[in-house]
């Protein structure tokens, strides 16, 4: 192929500084021969007018708790948030034989055969991985010994699990 041209919906809508992230994204890709067009669209509406609406749009994942979790949302064929509509048989075999699957050691390879399979054959995109950072005055709030770094402010379970001291 010697040249590609797409277009990538985004939205300042959908975290600060998306649209400035696809644009230097762009200048990459055209290293690469690839033409991407940004779409800028409106803010308003982004998640019910354009995320699993348009052909190619920006997203944000964070993590979860467990890969079947992950996967299951994801990228099973029939996720209602499968944002690529990736569908894989052999993905969705071994998917669903993991959960019931007591054997660690097995297990956690059949979870890294899917991330290899998601790896070569889906269609996400990854650019970059958010880091959640927070911080707090130890002497003011008192919090549980485990703090989830999944999502901001604990897994947003701060107002259940935290306390002024």
């Amino acid at each position: 192929m010697d040249s590609l041209e797409v277009e990538l919906s985004a939205s300042e809508g959908i975290w600060t500084g998306a649209l400035d992230a696809i644009v230097l994204y762009r200048e990459h890709a055209a290293r690469a021969g690839i033409d991407l067009k940004v779409n800028r669209v409106p803010n308003d509406g982004y998640w019910s007018n354009v995320w699993l609406k348009h052909p190619w749009c920006a997203s944000y994942w964070s993590g979860r708790p467990t890969e079947d979790w992950m996967f299951s949302q994801g990228y099973a064929a029939d996720s209602s948030w499968n944002e690529t509509f990736w569908k894989n048989e052999h993905f969705n075999k071994i998917l669903k034989e993991a959960r019931s699957e007591l054997n660690e050691s097995k297990r956690r390879d059949m979870y890294w055969e899917m991330q290899e399979l998601v790896h070569n054959d889906g269609g996400s995109v990854i650019p970059l991985f958010a880091n959640h950072v927070m911080a707090y005055n130890k002497t003011k709030l008192g919090h549980p010994e485990k703090v989830a770094g999944n999502w901001n402010l604990d897994g947003y379970k701060l107002i259940e699990r935290w306390w002024k001291v």
